[in-house]
């Protein structure tokens, strides 16, 4: 695939995943936009790393991949929470 029309696509992609962010409607849809477009920052780096012959460019790709990580897991874990207190919540007002 030439690089002209692989840059098209991904740059399509980021518009769809910017347009999730921008209309949600939950959280965790726009955290999976946030996602796609780190997943796609990690693609344009490695495309640009092979083109440019830089394989610098492919350790900050597996830096933003690492972050992505962080970063989901530190959605999942809030959510998760929240979650919990909010069906406790009327469970400890049923009891008073």
């Amino acid at each position: 695939m030439p690089l002209p029309l692989a840059v098209m696509l991904l740059l399509s992609c980021a518009g769809v995943g910017l347009w999730r962010i921008w209309r949600g409607p939950s959280g965790a849809d726009r955290m999976l936009g946030a996602e796609q477009l780190s997943t796609l920052a990690i693609a344009i780096l490695l495309l640009l790393g092979a083109f440019l012959d830089q394989p610098a460019l492919g350790d900050v790709a597996l830096l933003f991949a690492l972050l992505a990580a962080v970063a989901i897991a530190t959605f999942v874990t809030r959510t998760w929470t929240r979650l919990h207190e909010a069906q406790r919540r009327p469970e400890e007002a049923e009891g008073d």
